[in-house]
């Protein structure tokens, strides 16, 4: 197994209002591939596809529910993390833990959402 993790998803309420907030944020393109016939918005982040990549989404369907509570999801912050987080509380965000030196690990940061979901941030930086 390469990486514990293969996919993952990011409930949303509002799915073109969560698409600008992370797109701002990361710095990155979200490709929409919307389900119409069950009534899902879906947005995938870029991913390496062929090398086994992490990749993962956001989803907007009456199944989801975004919370603060459950598994926290680390997005990849880049070289510097500051520079992501930085736009956080601009795009509606709130930062709810600084960057954070973790040691030889690097460093880390949280965020809540413009949807309500807790959401952290990595980098070596």
């Amino acid at each position: 197994m390469k990486n514990a993790i293969n996919w993952f998803e990011i409930p949303v309420k509002d799915y073109d209002r969560a698409k600008q907030f992370y797109t701002t944020v990361m710095d990155s393109k979200i490709t929409d591939h919307h389900m119409p016939e069950q009534d899902v918005k879906y947005g995938m982040f870029p991913y390496d596809n062929d090398n086994n990549g992490v990749g993962g989404g956001l989803i907007a369907s009456a199944d989801s529910k975004p919370t603060t509570d459950g598994p926290t999801i680390y997005l990849n912050g880049g070289e510097d993390l500051s520079i992501a987080l930085d736009k956080v509380e601009n795009s509606g965000g709130k930062i709810i833990m600084p960057k954070t030196n973790i040691g030889e690990n690097g460093f880390m940061a949280q965020f809540i959402d413009t949807e309500g979901n807790r959401i952290a941030l990595h980098s070596w930086m």
